[in-house]
């Protein structure tokens, strides 16, 4: 509704797009966009400027099919300056109807992995290896064998490469160190789209960013584990709380809403649900521990299931560094929450053990004055402001108008008492 106004321009125009995290379903949604921009706009190139660790094999394919549908050429250019075109992003560079690479960047480790986040068995990883070679093979062949091999050894072997090595086995098509070396290189440059070749007019183009939308950047960063990690902590918590003490409604509702946006983050990332089991372990041992107190021992246990819970869910062995929580962020809020399970749990013991402080019960131990003689058989004594009928304890020593006495039963609306020496 709000976009600018721009004047009619008769030089050519060059979209820039900035995918800058993890090949994730936002990332694809927002590539989606841009190809349709480009398209409306009738831009003469769409530039993805590109710095991503990998991500998912699936959304990879779809942003590959993507840019090869596209009716604009496509030109992903890994930058800035140590940036990285891993895993999928590898793939998905080589897919371009042009490619580049900015100095000091690098390309490759495209070895793929389950949903886990672990290694294929063997049959699962030469089935998937296949498919993926096949879906950038078309793309690769015309660059030559020496390309040809580069990028099925960086499938195969994990192998990862500088933007000159690259450059040098035909590759990529550039090593530009900005936006603006790019669109000089490109002007001139024949690309093909469908079966048609086109040549590049990119002298004076002007360029246009195109960024993310809010939307956009926040459903990518309930991609990051530790963002997901938190959200299911606090969501799991704040429910437990409003289970505890029912009637309000803030805390469940925060509660529903951190565990609904962490559960679409996990089904994303890849995860071990077995790590489940452990966080919720964790957390009915910090309640057990609080209707039934056992000093802390509990609350001990619940902490150490709550970080083996956390790592198992997020870090299993094969998981990509970038997909892996943070273990100092697990282990400093496994603490956080048992010291506030402690906390309630000091308050719950103190309550257990405080005096009786109202009704009938309190009166015992109190003390209080004769107003005149005590027996067995009745008398009257005062608490404060007020005149109790009582009598006195068989052990008790005779008492006597003016002594001091103690409540030791409540009987009814009389007292029993006996005389403090």
């Amino acid at each position: 509704m709000f976009q600018p106004v721009k004047a009619q321009s008769d030089e050519p125009l060059a979209i820039v797009m900035t995918a800058d995290g993890p090949i994730m379903p936002p990332m694809l949604e927002y590539i989606k966009r841009g190809i349709e921009s480009a398209d409306r706009q009738n831009a003469e190139v769409l530039i993805i400027q590109l710095n991503t660790p990998g991500g998912s094999i699936e959304t990879m394919l779809e942003i590959i099919s993507e840019i090869r549908a596209s009716n604009v050429p496509v030109v992903v250019y890994v930058s800035p300056r140590n940036a990285i075109a891993g895993s999928a992003g590898a793939l998905i560079t080589m897919a371009g109807h042009a490619s580049a690479m900015a100095p000091e960047t690098s390309i490759g480790a495209s070895s793929p992995i389950n949903s886990s986040g672990e290694n294929l068995n063997s049959t699962a990883e030469t089935k998937t290896k296949e498919i993926t070679k096949a879906a950038i093979r078309p793309y690769v062949i015309p660059r030559g064998k020496e390309a040809l091999d580069l990028a099925e050894s960086m499938i195969d072997d994990a192998k990862a490469v500088t933007a000159n090595e690259a450059l040098d086995a035909k590759l990529i098509d550039f090593v530009v160190d900005n936006v603006d070396d790019l669109l000089e290189a490109l002007d001139g440059f024949t690309v093909q789209i469908g079966d048609s070749p086109r040549t590049l007019n990119t002298a004076h183009a002007h360029t246009e960013p195109l960024e993310m939308t809010f939307i956009e950047q926040f459903l990518l960063l309930l991609t990051n584990p530790n963002i997901a990690f938190l959200l299911l902590a606090i969501g799991v918590q704040a429910v437990l709380i409003e289970i505890s003490s029912p009637g309000g409604w803030v805390a469940g509702f925060i509660g529903v809403t951190c565990l609904t946006l962490a559960v679409y983050g996990m089904g994303v990332l890849p995860v071990n649900w077995f790590g489940i089991i452990f966080l919720l372990t964790a957390f009915v041992l910090f309640i057990l521990d609080i209707k039934a107190p056992t000093h802390g021992a509990l609350t001990t246990a619940g902490v150490a299931s709550f970080i083996v819970g956390a790592l198992v869910l997020f870090n299993s062995p094969g998981t990509p560094d970038f997909q892996r929580v943070s273990v100092p962020l697990v282990i400093s809020t496994g603490i956080t929450i048992g010291l506030f399970f402690f906390t309630i749990l000091m308050f719950a013991i103190r309550a257990l053990r405080a005096p009786i402080s109202s009704g009938i019960e309190s009166y015992v131990g109190k003390t209080g004055t004769a107003t005149m003689s005590v027996n067995e058989s009745g008398g009257q004594v005062q608490l404060s402001s007020e005149l109790w009928s009582a009598e006195s304890m068989d052990a008790s020593d005779k008492i006597r108008k003016g002594d001091k006495v103690e409540v030791v039963e409540v009987k009814g609306l009389r007292l029993k008492v006996r005389k403090l020496k």
